[in-house]
């Protein structure tokens, strides 16, 4: 039976995250009838419950359906950036990733089994991958069987029903067992083989076909503080030959991640939570009689933490957050007792169970998926359709639409592809490549007149770009088609890199260029400003596919 939860719990904050916990359960969506059911709330607190987590960003309401958004995969960015080993060895893992033609993920030991903080896959239409987050079975691993070996008597007695706290056995996220007693003889002998060899095997473990080698990462004091596996298929690989064609490369990455380990590393000067902090002082006016304050500020103290933040005092959480000290105090209990705490020696930490709200649900968050919900307010707004592109060769590909309804009115579908040279959004597209690479793709691509309008000249395409790199938007005026007239901006990783473009197309009926640059440009922004936003927090940590 869980332990009571102590006197000084927030119950908001218990029921938020419960509500969090039954969304990623469900794959990120949820009826919020079922989500009642679920939790076992009642549909007038779970109504609050869900209205204070869209109103966070953390939700997206449509109808009766909730659905996680990728804005609370910043709670997970969290742990990852106090944890550091995503930031630090995860290049090190795309490397190795790179070399092997393999898939290479980063596990940590998360209560009784491992949970994922780092993933690199390889695109192939037999595709092995987890997500970050995921929890898994020590049992059914090798990474478990590497960590593991470093385990003592009372962590055996643990699993075996001996635990002072009366446990049964190993738990998952949603208090199931992971593992059964018949495991446990076959995976103490695969503990001693890892921690006699240095290494452990799945040999199909956790799926048929899928195999995997994992070898320990130390931190400079000698204690393990990640496995690095590599994952294949028995396609390409038996668990023995996979060992054989990857163990000296994975040795040889796993020194190179422990000499990483041994650097010092400058501070960052990050400190503050990103945003949230304003629940922490807004009036109750602002904010509105459905908003509960205690479930937004019991949130906010996850964001405490993050690069150069890995232990905190209380003092610090209450400062970092703008909260009273009993605020934080009281959030920090709550969340201790729930499992995404840990403290000690008067300093509180995150523990790797703060993944599980939303981050594996919301991994494989494509940026389609977190463009649409903006685009479709702008839509609102504009009253013209909205599309987002991408630059596939010379040609733009669109991936996401929002289509206005009007008798007359721009139709395109996604997958659509048009040449970049001609239309807003590959100008854009094209002006935020390098130079070099803006003019090679310009002389090798044939500029054809589509209409009497096109620009072909290639010196004059150029000056154009510059002029739409400068300006940040690129207006093209029947240039395309006849009578369409187009608006773009830039849509940008965390990096500064243009990844897609976003446009507003309409009949040049609709509004003259003065009308829109007055009219449609400023919301256009605004609208690629929030894509951004939730791009920035999604792919911090994982890639964003582009489609």
């Amino acid at each position: 039976m869980p332990a009571a939860p102590p006197a000084e719990a927030v119950a908001p904050l218990m029921r938020g995250i419960a509500v969090l916990r039954a969304l990623g359960d469900a794959g990120g969506r949820m009826d919020l009838s079922d989500l009642v059911r679920a939790t076992g709330l009642a549909r007038s607190t779970a109504d609050r419950v869900a209205a204070t987590l869209a109103c966070m960003g953390y939700v997206r309401l449509r109808g009766h359906e909730v659905r996680l958004a990728p804005r609370l995969m910043e709670l997970g960015n969290a742990y990852l950036a106090a944890l550091s080993l995503p930031g630090r060895l995860g290049p090190l893992a795309e490397r190795l990733a790179d070399e092997l033609d393999e898939s290479v993920s980063l596990a940590v030991p998360d209560r009784d089994g491992i949970r994922f903080v780092h993933q690199t896959t390889r695109r192939r239409a037999m595709s092995l991958t987890f997500r970050i987050g995921d929890l898994l079975p020590y049992e059914h691993t090798a990474a478990g069987a590497v960590f593991a070996a470093g385990w003592t008597g009372d962590a055996w007695a643990a699993r075996s029903g001996n635990s002072p706290r009366g446990e049964d056995g190993p738990r998952g996220d949603d208090g199931g067992r992971v593992g059964e007693p018949a495991d446990e003889e076959a995976f103490r002998l695969r503990a001693a083989h890892s921690r006699e060899a240095g290494w452990a095997v799945d040999d199909q473990l956790i799926e048929p076909g899928l195999v995997a080698v994992a070898v320990p990462v130390h931190e400079p004091g000698g204690a393990v503080v990640c496995a690095v596996s590599v994952v294949s298929h028995t396609s390409r690989h038996t668990a023995d030959s996979l060992g054989r064609a990857v163990l000296p490369a994975l040795r040889e990455t796993v020194a190179a991640m422990e000499e990483e380990l041994r650097r010092d590393r400058p501070a960052t000067g990050e400190h503050a939570p990103n945003g949230l902090a304003h629940w922490t002082t807004a009036s109750k006016q602002e904010l509105g009689a459905e908003f509960v304050e205690s479930l937004a500020r019991g949130l906010t103290v996850i964001t405490a933490f993050g690069e150069g933040r890995p232990e905190l005092p209380l003092a610090a959480v209450a400062e970092a957050t703008g909260l009273a000290r009993a605020t934080a105090r009281r959030a920090l209990i709550t969340l201790e007792h729930l499992g995404y705490v840990a403290s000690g020696d008067r300093v509180f930490r995150l523990t790797p169970l703060v993944l599980s709200l939303g981050c594996p649900a919301l991994a494989r968050t494509t940026l389609p998926d977190i463009a649409v919900p903006p685009m479709a307010e702008l839509v609102r707004r504009v009253h013209d359709s909205a599309s987002l592109a991408v630059l596939d060769g010379d040609d733009i590909r669109y991936t996401a639409r929002v289509a206005t309804e009007r008798i007359m009115s721009v139709n395109i579908t996604i997958g659509t592809r048009f040449p970049a040279y001609a239309a807003s959004m590959g100008r854009v597209l094209l002006a935020g490549l390098p130079a070099g690479e803006r003019e090679a793709c310009l002389a090798r691509t044939e500029l054809r007149p589509l209409t009497s309008h096109t620009v072909t000249d290639p010196a004059r395409l150029l000056d154009l770009l510059g002029r739409v790199r400068d300006e940040g938007f690129a207006l093209v005026d029947e240039e395309l088609e006849e009578g369409l007239r187009s608006l773009a901006v830039p849509v940008r990783d965390h990096t500064g890199r243009t990844v897609a473009a976003l446009n507003v197309a309409m009949h040049t009926a609709r509004r003259t260029t003065d009308e829109c640059l007055a009219e449609v440009l400023p919301p256009l922004r605004a609208t690629a400003a929030a894509i951004e936003s939730d791009l920035h927090i999604a792919g911090r940590f994982a890639r964003v596919p582009e489609v």
